[in-house]
């Protein structure tokens, strides 16, 4: 893999759902990312998919996904194959990557799907308790605000993965300020 954070390829992404555990039977209801290299865009994937699993009451408060907005959204054997074919040679990338990772697996495990092993995950929630040490809190919105960045977090998969997007190329550049080549914080070799 390149020793040059600017020439590795990286998918953020982040799902939505219809709970929080996966384990208790809860599934993936929207699956957005984007692919870059350095500050390019090479593609953007965006879905929602119908688990045909109730979506709580929870969920449905934090992202607004209905169950009508579901019933014509392909389902996760269509969905979850085209996006392990989006992001095929990338290092994936998201905010709290055991919440993300978990649910696709998850869904890997449902499908019968071959999870590949050691696949490069970069967890941004650990590279900002790296580089932005001592805040008083941690969530997405809050480290984005403290980088600048005034975008409100919506809580639908593309729009939480371009915030995370710019959460990336802050958290680098601060990195790269601080005399760093940006691969040591952010574990991407």
């Amino acid at each position: 893999m390149s020793k040059d954070i600017e020439e590795i390829e990286f998918t953020i992404f982040d799902t939505e759902t219809t709970g929080l555990d996966p384990l208790s039977g809860d599934r993936i209801v929207e699956l957005a990312a984007v692919r870059f290299r350095g500050e390019k865009r090479l593609a953007v994937f965006e879905s929602l998919v119908n688990s045909e699993y109730p979506v709580s009451l929870g969920a449905f408060n934090v992202n607004k996904i209905s169950k009508e907005m579901l019933v014509s959204a392909p389902k996760p054997q269509e969905i979850i194959p085209k996006f392990l074919n989006f992001t095929q040679g990338s290092s994936l990338c998201c905010y709290n990557a055991d919440f993300d990772m978990g649910f696709l697996y998850n869904e890997l495990r449902i499908l019968g799907l071959v999870q590949k092993q050691n696949i490069p995950v970069v967890d941004l929630l650990k590279v900002a308790r790296v580089v932005l040490p001592g805040l008083e809190r941690y969530a997405l919105w809050y480290v984005a605000e403290n980088l600048g960045i005034k975008v409100k977090q919506e809580h639908r998969a593309l729009s939480d993965v371009e915030l995370t997007l710019g959460v990336f190329y802050k958290l680098k550049e601060l990195s790269k300020a601080r005399g760093g080549s940006g691969l040591e914080v952010f574990n991407a070799e």
